[in-house]
């Protein structure tokens, strides 16, 4: 293992509302294991991760997530207690771009990365993301931005229904709202109805070519740049099981070798001067063969701890040992490991009519139970050192699962009534769009989808 200063101790920030965020937990036994005090700000008291024996000390998000205000007493008061400034981790995008946006009030008491300013709010708008791709000749997906409802239900018709309906700025939708960051819409109708809550969404919408999920076509690429900007630890792995099934966040994944996707990614990091961790979702055009850029995450991605080396550096270690003025030793690879994340992956094993739980890839008795392991597996929430969280989460879940389902079976028996009046949804594959323009900067605001179900691309 490296030599970290255990003396600096780390915060991690996560503002969103999501209990069930097992990157979250992965960064605190990661820390925790190296020796060094973890703190962190999360949803509630009673969160699954505030379980964890490697966690000292919890401290519930502010009420207000709009409040920068708040946000920055809330840091400045944990600082206060801490004996020296701590390497303070966003674990979400709305924490992201808050940081960023207080850097100048925090970094006299937290080492941050010397980001450029903006860059992590640029990257995690989808809108603004289609123009840097533009600029940087890196594939992504045809993109539309309506500007009526009129023009949105026919940019679905002329993209191809189905299309990907995005927010331009996630972190903005409100709670409760029945909003989600992304969704595949099958008819004209469904466009010109979403395009109609733009307002309550706080952003623009986007309408995408959809491109078709298959076997193998899903990758995504995690990595630390450091403080002269050299991308220091950086792995790709494709998604083996997704939730939603095709479409949604790794619920299994597998470390394997993509030069072109790893050359891509350092590319545009480069390219862009980022600085920290970053996580980061293509997909391929299996017609075209190119490997399309879905998202840009200014944060660790949910499943980071599938990369950790036989040294146990992963990218939170690799961001603690940078900014402590620590060597980040360099990675060996360990391909083929595996990362199962227990509650969506049985969900998209029964889901996709799997064989059983057991038969999950990566699904093994002594899953995540060797802190550090290299080869091998490690589960998201199962750890033999510290299985109070698993346990927590479990419970959760369950209660979770059966209000969801309760308010579903409601709307279903509602919907029933109305069913004979349904859409006929035609389908067509003309291709057409335009890029999206820059947009001014608007409030922190909003929350992000509770995780239980995500968008094509979105990893939590």
């Amino acid at each position: 293992m490296p030599s970290f200063d255990t003396r600096v101790p780390a915060v991690l920030l996560r503002l969103d509302r999501n209990p069930f965020h097992h990157g979250t937990l992965g960064a605190v036994r990661s820390l925790g294991r190296a020796g060094i005090e973890v703190h962190a700000v999360v949803e509630a008291a009673d969160s699954p991760v505030t379980r964890s024996r490697y966690l000292r000390e919890a401290h519930p998000r502010p009420g207000d997530t709009t409040d920068l205000a708040g946000i920055q007493r809330l840091l400045t008061g944990i600082a206060d207690r801490l004996a020296i400034p701590a390497v303070l981790l966003a674990m979400d995008d709305l924490s992201a771009i808050a940081v960023g946006r207080l850097r100048p009030a925090l970094r006299t008491r937290y080492l941050l990365p010397e980001q450029p300013s903006g860059l992590p709010e640029r990257v995690a708008d989808k809108a603004e993301l289609v123009g840097i791709c533009a600029e940087l000749g890196v594939p992504h997906p045809e993109t539309v931005v309506p500007r009526s409802a009129a023009e949105a239900a026919a940019a679905a018709w002329a993209l191809g229904l189905p299309v990907v309906a995005k927010w331009s700025r996630p972190w903005l939708l409100p709670e409760g709202a029945g909003l989600r960051s992304t969704q595949v819409l099958r008819s004209s109708r469904e466009a010109r109805e979403l395009y109609g809550r733009s307002a309550e969404a706080g952003s623009g919408l986007l309408l995408q070519r959809f491109l078709p999920p298959g076997r193998d076509l899903d990758w995504f690429f995690h990595g630390y740049s450091g403080r002269d900007g050299t991308c220091l630890v950086g792995a790709a792995g494709r998604k083996e099981r997704s939730w939603p099934v095709g479409a949604g966040l790794t619920a299994v994944g597998r470390w394997l070798s993509h030069p072109e996707v790893e050359r891509t990614a350092r590319q545009l990091v480069a390219a862009l001067g980022y600085r920290g961790i970053l996580d980061l979702d293509f997909r391929q055009d299996a017609a075209t063969g190119a490997y399309h850029l879905l998202d840009f995450n200014p944060r660790p991605g949910a499943q980071f701890r599938l990369f950790t080396d036989g040294a146990g550096t992963d990218v939170v270690r690799a961001q603690h040992l940078d900014l402590t003025g620590r060597a980040v030793p360099a990675p060996v690879a360990a391909y083929g490991r595996t990362f199962v994340v227990e509650n969506y992956a049985l969900l998209s094993a029964l889901a996709s009519r799997g064989a059983s739980a057991g038969a999950l890839p990566g699904a093994s008795p002594g899953a995540g139970s060797f802190p550090g392991a290299c080869a091998g597996r490690e589960a998201a929430w199962w750890a033999r050192d510290d299985w109070r969280p698993a346990a927590a989460m479990a419970g959760a879940w369950v209660r979770h699962a059966a209000r969801r389902g309760g308010r579903r079976l409601l709307r279903g028996r509602a919907a029933g009534a109305g069913a004979a009046a349904g859409e006929v949804v035609l389908v067509r594959q003309r291709r057409g769009g335009s890029g999206a323009p820059a947009r001014p900067p608007v409030p922190l605001g909003g929350r992000s989808p509770d995780g239980f179900e995500e968008g094509p691309s979105g990893d939590r």
